[in-house]
């Protein structure tokens, strides 16, 4: 069935709520039936303690109604283009293909738990500064940009399979548009654990500044093989090399 929207193009409040709008569509919807359940509970209860839930579930209504998270909006977040920027930027022949890969003597459980931990990876990739967590799938990032700059962005788990995947996103207002997953597999005879990172990214100044970027030896390709060699060096010996 396809998802109809009402528009009301001369009513002003309806124009300003839009503008708004910080939260996708699955988000609004999930808030708006988890609102409805919690206040219906509590409205059945209101002898007891039901008056928290049904003032729970108003908040949670007010919250899909108005696609709007002032939560969100304190922290500077917003999905509610989630994906398009990103489908946009990378779609075609726009974005930038990596893939690396790397054996290392550990076991799967071992290095998907160290990955997942994403406060870990500036241990071991050398661009980034910071990876600081800010919901169990949403962190934001800041890395070396060149000339001395730094970038900064919001990053999504959008694809998450325990001990095998980890998939990701930039989510809308990202400096660097990019989407990638990390894969753990067991190499055959117990001979430890392939692990593959696949990458796909939108540079500023598009193909042109990826190529003037790999002149100086900052493609991501370089970046992700070094990185991965630090990453193996890391787990199986305990140390890296000196930032």
């Amino acid at each position: 069935m396809n998802d109809i929207e009402l528009t009301f193009p001369d009513d002003w409040r309806e124009q300003r709520a839009r503008t708004n709008r910080n939260l996708s569509e699955l988000e609004r919807w999930a808030s708006i039936a988890a609102g409805t359940g919690l206040a219906m509970f509590g409205l059945s209860r209101l002898k007891s303690s039901g008056w928290l839930y049904a003032g729970l579930g108003a908040i949670l209504l007010r919250r899909g109604l108005t696609a709007h998270c002032d939560v969100y909006d304190a922290l500077g977040l917003n999905t509610a283009g989630t994906g398009s920027d990103t489908r946009r930027a990378l779609g075609g022949s726009n974005g930038i293909n990596v893939q690396e890969t790397v054996t290392i003597n550990r076991s799967i459980e071992e290095l998907y738990r160290f990955w997942r931990n994403l406060e870990n990876l500036p241990q071991f990739m050398r661009h980034l500064d910071s990876v600081e967590r800010i919901t169990d799938t949403i962190s934001h990032w800041r890395a070396k940009g060149p000339a001395g700059t730094s970038v900064e962005w919001n990053a999504e788990i959008i694809n998450e399979v325990p001990n095998q995947v980890i998939g990701w996103r930039s989510l809308e207002g990202a400096d660097v548009v990019s989407a990638g997953s990390v894969n753990f597999d067991a190499e055959s005879g117990g001979r430890g654990t392939r692990v593959t990172v696949r990458l796909q990214y939108s540079p500023p100044g598009g193909k042109v500044g990826a190529a003037v970027a790999r002149l100086f030896g900052r493609d991501a390709e370089t970046e992700i093989r070094d990185d991965l060699r630090r990453f193996k060096q890391l787990v199986e010996a305990g140390e890296v090399a000196a930032r």
